[in-house]
């Protein structure tokens, strides 16, 4: 299995709008930093969109991906689905609409955000085309099978809201959270690799911190764990340094092999 992340960054992006920090002005590639999404593509060859952000376009032309099997959505929150437009390109070369999975409340709002995309009663204007997606309500630690490997979506809060977590064979994929309830560690017990969020320093209401999140890393023992949905507090290579043995932060681009 090999997993790509598109983008690393949190809803500002790095180099975030009128900041002038240091990390922003960066020359270092790894500290620039689009907004959260990543692939995951199997032996077999079947590829999973995990969320579409709103640099969807530029992050799947930079990795050379022309084409996915299924979408994976975490949840509604613009920085995490408002590229979703950008599947048109992927739609209109299959047979028919996309599949995309997600909680029933995440697919209900995409649905009422972008009814183009999931009425499939509007169709295009003769000679155009429009992107198609086919909603498929996932439920809680009931394991769907999409191509040749099987996928459990979990549960976990995001302040107000609850983000859709997923266990990918050996890969444990988790973004803003706030907290890992008790009940979700043994869907993420075993994995070879976790990645999940990891935002300030200091506490945060809706998203782990760093320090939590190193001690979600540890009490979850995957062989590498990986951070993500990183701010512009932190230089990619000074937070490399700091962070545990086994733990890295992430960046845009970065290929993992998870055998």
């Amino acid at each position: 299995m090999k997993l790509t992340f598109l983008g690393t960054g949190t809803s500002f992006g790095v180099p975030q709008i009128g900041c002038n920090c240091r990390v922003c002005r960066s020359p270092d590639p790894r500290d620039k930093r689009s907004r959260v999404g990543a692939v995951v593509e199997t032996d077999g060859g079947t590829r999973l969109l995990i969320d579409t952000p709103p640099e969807l376009r530029v992050q799947l032309v930079a990795n050379g991906i022309d084409r996915v099997d299924a979408v994976l959505f975490t949840h509604d929150h613009a920085d995490h689905t408002h590229g979703l437009d950008d599947v048109r390109a992927i739609s209109v070369r299959r047979d028919g609409p996309l599949p995309m999975y997600g909680a029933a409340r995440t697919l209900e709002t995409l649905a009422a955000k972008f009814p183009y995309i999931f009425d499939e009663s509007m169709r295009p204007t003769p000679g155009t085309f429009k992107p198609e997606g086919r909603a498929h309500a996932l439920e809680d630690n009931v394991t769907v099978s999409i191509g040749d490997i099987d996928v459990t979506p979990f549960t976990v809060p995001h302040g107000r809201c609850q983000v859709t977590g997923y266990r990918i064979g050996p890969l444990a994929y988790v973004t803003d959270a706030k907290s890992i309830p008790e009940d979700v560690y043994p869907r993420l017990r075993g994995a070879r690799v976790l990645v999940i969020n990891a935002l300030f320093r200091t506490e945060h209401p809706t998203h782990l911190s760093i320090p939590e999140a190193i001690r979600v890393a540890q009490r979850v023992g995957a062989d590498r764990t990986y951070f993500t949905h990183l701010t512009h507090e932190s230089f990619h290579a000074d937070l490399e340094a700091e962070l545990p043995r086994g733990i890295a932060p992430a960046f845009d681009g970065l290929t993992v092999r998870i055998d």
